[in-house]
């Protein structure tokens, strides 16, 4: 890596999109390559429009639907792809870049050791992306709300990279450097088993979700087996957007502690109304969601550590029958789940 970084976004959704566009703004060497061929040449030939909480803008930049038509010179690969198209990306990448180049995940859940196995865990940099977006069309992208970046090593040691990767990113939102990145992983993954997860079973925005009581209390359910898997697992969770403490959170007893953590989701999910699940995003557009990377991956270590996870495994369950077409996205699948 040098102060001359070419940098290269591969996928162009609501998040790699977003960055890819503040980044070109900012004067780097962006290109973006897409799923879609109709959707690299619309980027091309009409760039992309951000709006939203930053503001609102409009930028050109290069675009293709090929990941081999990037150069072996691309220093930096932002990686906004779903979860689940990690693995043949991922070899497709190895393929081409040079290297030096860095790879930076921008994905929900645990992407890091799957493209490591991959890349090399010397070319792999871990990253928490803690703000929302949606996709409105091809070029039509929309910051929902704001966050920050957690950059951090896989194995938790100094890395000279990371400096230089923060100054990028920070052109979208403010990045930190973490040596608990597996922690910060890991705490964004609870959030996001809450959130994106349930958010995908009913169809609601947070703001809707948080402003009912059942939810309130389905999540601290799900925040609770998944510390207990954390535990088994010697993570050391850590505390997310600097604000939840889920140790702290989950062990306030009595009934000045439950209002309290009834209190702290009902002014989160107000802070963060307009946001919308992104599994519930590819529900709408007939994907496949990212559960197994997220909830599913809760599970698959709850098994191997012999702790009972039985909220996570309903949700798990009834999302994956939504995927298949067997149940409908709505409200009233949210009074099926037992909170055991």
């Amino acid at each position: 890596m040098n102060q001359e970084l070419k940098i290269a976004v591969v996928g162009a959704g609501a998040i790699g999109g977003i960055c890819a566009a503040f980044i070109s703004r900012a004067g780097y060497d962006v290109k973006v390559v897409t799923r879609r061929e109709e959707q690299a040449s619309a980027i091309r030939e009409k760039g992309i429009r951000v709006t939203g909480v930053r503001g609102q803008f409009h930028t050109l930049m290069d675009a293709t639907h090929k990941i081999s038509d990037l150069e072996p010179d691309r220093n930096l690969v932002l990686l906004g792809i779903k979860a689940t198209a990690l693995e043949p990306v991922a070899q497709e990448l190895a393929g081409v870049l040079g290297k030096d180049a860095v790879v930076v995940s921008l994905q929900n859940g645990f992407c890091e050791q799957a493209l490591a196995d991959i890349l090399g865990q010397e070319r792999v940099i871990g990253c928490v992306t803690g703000w929302g977006a949606t996709l409105h069309s091809d070029v039509n992208l929309e910051m929902t709300s704001t966050g920050d970046f957690i950059l951090g090593s896989l194995n938790g040691g100094p890395d000279p990279r990371l400096e230089e990767i923060r100054k990028v990113l920070n052109h979208v939102l403010e990045t930190r450097i973490s040596d608990n990145i597996t922690g910060e992983l890991y705490s964004k993954l609870i959030i996001n088993s809450c959130i994106t997860s349930v958010g995908a079973l009913c169809g609601l925005y947070l703001g809707q979700m948080l402003a009912r009581k059942d939810v309130r209390c389905l999540f601290f359910v799900i925040m609770s087996e998944a510390m207990a898997v954390a535990s088994a697992m010697g993570i050391k969770v850590a505390v997310y957007a600097g604000k939840l403490d889920y140790e702290k959170f989950l062990d306030a007893g009595g009934w000045v502690g439950g209002i309290k953590r009834h209190l702290f989701l009902r002014i989160l999910g107000f802070k963060y109304r307009r946001l919308k699940s992104s599994s519930l995003q590819s529900l709408e557009r007939g994907q496949k969601t990212e559960i197994e990377f997220l909830t599913g991956f809760i599970i698959e270590n709850a098994k191997a550590a012999g702790v009972p996870v039985p909220v996570n495994d309903q949700v798990f369950a009834m999302i994956r029958e939504i995927e298949e077409g067997g149940r409908k996205i709505s409200p009233a699948n949210l009074d099926e789940i037992r909170l055991l």
